[in-house]
């Protein structure tokens, strides 16, 4: 994700001094937030986490759908639409399955741990299945496998951005060493977050995610607006749309990628995926009752598709009729004058808005980009303080410290976030000075199969809400096997077995089975046919267990 150095009109040439005045204000506004949050907590781990488990509807619903859209909603994912056209739309369909889930899900989840004082998701795993070490552990590494990836995606866009934000600004030395603008950047959205996360905790998070949602939101829209007046209003940007491609207006779209199964295993496993992830299932906790998380999924499931296929959808689609892709022995490259795909957003609004608008559009330009900002922060500011409840709850408290105070645990979470923000910064700047560095690589392959780790946990949450048939065995059998398959798409086999027969034929079958299938589902599937045929064949949970639980969920 390079921004390309696009010439802008003369009313954007103080774009760089304007997006300074911007983003200094909006950074400075988290830090006030995070501050009034430190006002308001208690100092202990319930606290710090969850907010005291009473957040109320507005908070909740922006800041599980400031969470659930990171940097890619308003990047990586037009980019896909400006790439494949409409056949990628049709993944909107996502959002209303995510919904459903807080729906199902999250009233049980939130009440049973309000009952019982769980903190993680772990928490609720592991005291259903017996609380082994074991299946503490494979929950805290599911959920490592899902955080550390997106933190380090969020902090190399705002290295990205800030290089989009002021491309003509110099070097600044800094103890011998000259750093450019993609490390200030990154830098500097890795300490603003972390210090607020540090202060406030969950509250902090939780508000800075209103804030952030609002913005993002909000950008979307405006993107839209923008590109519809450009293209001559409705009528003009559909006739423009009209005039795309065939390929580009039906599945699977021009790369042949969106197949129907392969969509609809995406918009279902990746949706139900990123609802019960680390930092959402914190959010289900924080929730003040039932009603704010069952009117939270019905405004989830029709704000967040409005805003994406009224918003950068639009975007992308309108991106595509005034640059579109080349196509090079048959392979499919960008207009030369967007540079990369995930441009599409970026350079539309840089060029449309200052032509419209002069320097007020220069300043919605401003607004945009710490919007996009506002994406990355609203993601990476959810996972840290997720990693480091996992970490510190079912790590430290249950294997290394047992019987630490809460307010000795709130202290090491903090430790943990200034740990996992520092090896996140040191990664991303590492792999930009080499472009070889190989963690850092199989890190970013690991991103995009980060949700499939996380649907891992998708048959003991259907299993201890809803059917209770499975064992502790076979909890732990199923979550290895899921891991196992969902780790043979990484870079990782590859990077372990080298160029070997059994390489090429692993790469072989997953490339067969990633073009049909989400990664995700296919680690569900072969995870669900484990737990269930080991919990055929293994010890069960005790009755009086299994229906004290039921009732806490219920009631």
């Amino acid at each position: 994700m390079i921004f390309a150095q696009n010439s802008l009109p003369p009313s954007a040439g103080n774009l760089g001094t304007i997006c300074g005045i911007v983003l200094a204000c909006y950074m400075l506004v988290l830090l006030l937030i995070g501050f009034v949050g430190y006002l308001r907590s208690r100092g202990t781990e319930e606290d710090f986490y969850l907010a005291g488990r009473g957040q109320g509807l507005l908070v909740t619903v922006m800041t599980i759908m400031a969470t659930f859209f990171s940097s890619a909603a308003i990047l990586g994912i037009p980019g896909n639409v400006y790439k494949d056209g409409v056949a990628f739309t049709l993944f909107a369909l996502n959002l209303p399955c995510a919904g459903a889930c807080i729906y199902l899900f999250g009233s049980r989840i939130r009440r049973i741990g309000r009952k019982r004082q769980y903190v993680t998701q772990g928490d609720m795993i592991a005291d259903y299945y017996g609380d082994t070490p074991l299946i503490r552990l494979l929950v805290a590494t599911i959920g490592f496998l899902y955080v550390l990836p997106y933190v380090i995606m969020q902090i190399k866009a705002g290295g990205y951005l800030a290089q989009g934000m002021f491309p003509d600004a110099r070097t600044v030395p800094i103890l011998g060493t000259d750093f450019g603008m993609f490390e200030l950047g990154a830098t500097a959205l890795s300490i603003v977050t972390m210090c607020y996360v540090l202060i406030g905790g969950m509250r902090s998070v939780a508000w800075t995610d209103v804030l952030q949602g609002f913005l993002l939101f909000g950008g979307m829209l405006v993107a839209a607006i923008a590109t519809m007046v450009s293209l001559g209003g409705i009528g003009g940007f559909f006739k423009e749309v009209s005039t795309l491609p065939p390929e580009a207006l039906s599945l699977p779209g021009p790369s042949g990628t969106w197949t129907p199964w392969k969509l609809m295993t995406v918009c279902i496993f990746a949706s139900i995926a990123s609802l019960i992830q680390p930092g959402q299932w914190i959010r289900l906790y924080a929730a003040r009752d039932d009603a704010t998380l069952k009117k939270c999924s019905l405004v989830f499931a029709i704000v967040l598709p409005s805003c994406f296929l009224f918003g950068i959808m639009l975007v992308a689609l309108g991106g595509r009729a005034l640059f579109p892709p080349e196509v090079d022995a048959d392979v499919i490259l960008p207009h030369p004058f967007v540079g990369e795909f995930d441009q599409i957003v970026i350079v539309m609004i840089k060029e449309q808005l200052p032509r419209m608008l002069g320097v007020a559009g220069v300043i919605l330009v401003a607004v945009i980009l710490v919007a996009v900002l506002a994406a990355s922060m609203s993601t990476a500011d959810s996972n840290l303080h997720a990693l480091s409840a996992v970490l510190t709850r079912d790590v430290y408290d249950r294997l290394l410290r047992p019987g630490s105070s809460q307010r000795e645990r709130a202290w090491i979470g903090r430790v943990v976030i200034v740990g996992a923000t520092l090896l996140a910064l040191g990664l991303v700047n590492a792999g930009h000075d080499n472009e070889e560095f190989a963690p850092l690589k199989m890190i970013a392959d690991l991103m995009f199969a980060a949700i499939a780790f996380a649907c891992q946990l998708l048959p003991v949450t259907l299993d201890m809400l809803y059917i209770r048939k499975g064992t502790k065995t076979g909890a732990a059998a199923g979550m290895v096997a899921g891991i196992a398959v969902v780790f043979l798409f990484t870079p990782f086999p590859h990077a372990l077995l080298g160029d070997t027969a059994l390489s090429e034929k692993i790469e072989s079958t997953t490339g067969i089975l990633k073009a049909l299938f989400d990664v995700g589902f296919c680690g569900f599937a072969v995870n669900c046919a484990v737990f269930a045929l080991v919990s055929r064949f293994t010890r069960k949970l005790e009755p009086a267990h299994r229906e004290s639980f039921s009732r806490d969920l219920i009631q």
